[in-house]
């Protein structure tokens, strides 16, 4: 079967802003998710380059804006869910 990868990034990006901030950076989030779905987002452009050392990544401000909006799309509790 193939896979939308477009809708896989939009998934993984909402879940990044799940992190965002934990580590005292706004613009930071875990990055344990799939290597080919990070290397996607950096090439949109939606985050810096997930390839170091590091436990997290860094969003850009359209990768953070982005993130926030497809989380309260995808996990938000909506009047109509209640």
């Amino acid at each position: 079967m193939e896979y939308d990868t477009d809708k896989i990034d939009d998934a993984v990006l909402a879940l990044l802003a799940l992190t965002l901030g934990a580590n005292g950076d706004a613009a930071r989030a875990w990055k344990g998710h799939d290597w080919s779905a990070l290397d996607r987002l950096h090439d949109k452009g939606l985050i810096h380059d997930p390839r170091n050392k590091n436990q997290s990544v860094f969003l850009t401000e359209d990768g953070m804006d982005r993130a926030r909006r497809l989380f309260d799309e995808f996990f938000g509790k909506h009047s109509s869910d209640e």
